[in-house]
């Protein structure tokens, strides 16, 4: 059943006050499954997120949609790690479960996340309930922790408590390729760490419900097919790696 969505935007977090936005399912009566959802490389770009938190908030997960700045001297890391302590310290202010949180991303903010996984001192040791990375590229540094995730899974992977990690990948993405999210999935698999990939049939833009459109230079919401069939796919990965209980034919979960 989908849930009616309340939005609050342009909550201020951090030093820097950057701005957030939070998704949630209207009427909950208990705290409830959240993530934290960071987009990719564009700077203060929360807003490409919009069709897909709002997807997850109507299948009963709050989420948390940072701005953050990869052109930033840090390249971004202390926005990423500002929201993060945000996310634990107030997503009870939401309805949300402090115990339930997963940390997720798409394209850069993917890396950063699996990154974060992979090298949980970066964060202060948290373990998140889980790890969603959609269209990422594991095998450059992350801005998150200043690390290579997959070459710091191989050599730390065993001795790291392992956390679930969900990706999802479109096939067809001239970006990023899927080879990037099947080398991971492998690398985890190795590692003895759970680990699920769902490859569904798009590109970059189209696996978090939207296209990319040259003359505003930026990723705008998509009502094609494949992009909403792959959206709502990524949606149903972040409510159940944050803990909504769907079922498994639904998630497609095979950690």
């Amino acid at each position: 059943m989908t849930a009616e969505v309340v939005v609050r935007t342009g909550l201020t977090y951090g030093a820097d006050g950057k701005l957030m936005d939070v998704y949630r399912p209207a009427g909950a009566s208990e705290p409830i499954p959240a993530v934290l959802l960071w987009h990719g490389r564009g700077p203060d770009q929360r807003d490409v997120l919009a069709p897909v938190a709002r997807a997850a908030a109507e299948l009963g997960a709050i989420v948390l949609v940072p701005d953050w700045r990869s052109d930033a001297a840090d390249g971004g890391r202390a926005h990423l790690c500002d929201s993060a302590d945000f996310a634990r310290q107030h997503v009870g202010d939401f309805g949300g479960d402090p115990e339930r949180i997963a940390l997720a991303g798409w394209s850069l903010g993917g890396k950063a996340a699996v990154g974060g996984a992979v090298d949980p001192a970066a964060f202060g040791d948290w373990r998140p309930r889980a790890v969603v990375g959609t269209a990422g590229a594991y095998a450059t540094v992350a801005p998150s922790t200043g690390i290579v995730p997959i070459d710091d899974l191989r050599r730390s992977g065993s001795r790291v408590p392992p956390t679930p990690v969900w990706l999802v990948h479109g096939t067809a993405d001239p970006v990023v390729a899927v080879e990037r999210s099947r080398d991971l999935r492998s690398a985890l698999d190795q590692e003895n760490w759970p680990v699920s990939l769902d490859e569904v049939a798009t590109d970059h833009a189209g696996v978090i419900m939207t296209e990319f459109v040259p003359k505003e230079n930026r990723c705008l919401p998509s009502t094609t097919e494949h992009a909403v069939a792959a959206g709502t796919r990524t949606a149903l990965v972040l409510a159940a790696a944050a803990g909504i209980r769907l079922t498994r034919e639904a998630t497609g979960w095979r950690g």
